[in-house]
């Protein structure tokens, strides 16, 4: 039946509407690894935690891009991306992939973008945005998984 977990017959349509912030259906996936919609035992500490690493990893770009560092901001990009993307946190991971390519000299469409300044700029602009974006995201999982903000 859709919108049923498999598991225990769950109603997963119950889950709120974070909107193009998350991925529906890949989040939906990770709370169905809980045992009990009741006991978030297994998505609330592995969510959680995303932010707290997503902090610590915003002070290592923003130290990056103090430095002018774009192979650091492009490795970190790709990391925070990765983990974003595997627990559906669309707009997280966007803002990753611009913070990686302008580090690679390259623009989102995977263009040349040969003036370093440029690139700088762009990856000033996407962490700016992606800390907007994971700190509303943050407030709203806490929310969610019954968390102190």
């Amino acid at each position: 039946m859709p919108g049923l977990d498999d598991r225990d017959g769950q109603d997963i349509d119950d889950m709120p509407d974070f909107g193009d912030h998350v991925e529906d259906a890949i989040f939906s996936q990770i709370l169905e690894m809980d045992d009990s919609p009741d006991d978030r035992e297994f998505s609330a500490p592995l969510v959680l935690n995303f932010f707290e690493q997503a902090s610590e990893t915003f002070d290592k770009m923003q130290t990056a891009l103090d430095d002018s560092n774009l192979d650091d901001l492009s490795s970190l990009g790709h990391f925070l991306k990765g983990s974003s993307a595997t627990l559906g946190f669309n707009k997280i991971r966007d803002s990753c992939q611009v913070i990686q390519q302008y580090g690679h000299k390259l623009t989102v469409d995977g263009a040349p973008e040969p003036d370093e300044k440029v690139c700088l700029k762009k990856i000033g602009e996407a962490l700016k945005t992606v800390k907007v974006d994971t700190a509303e995201l943050e407030k709203e999982m806490k929310k969610f998984f019954n968390q102190p903000e």
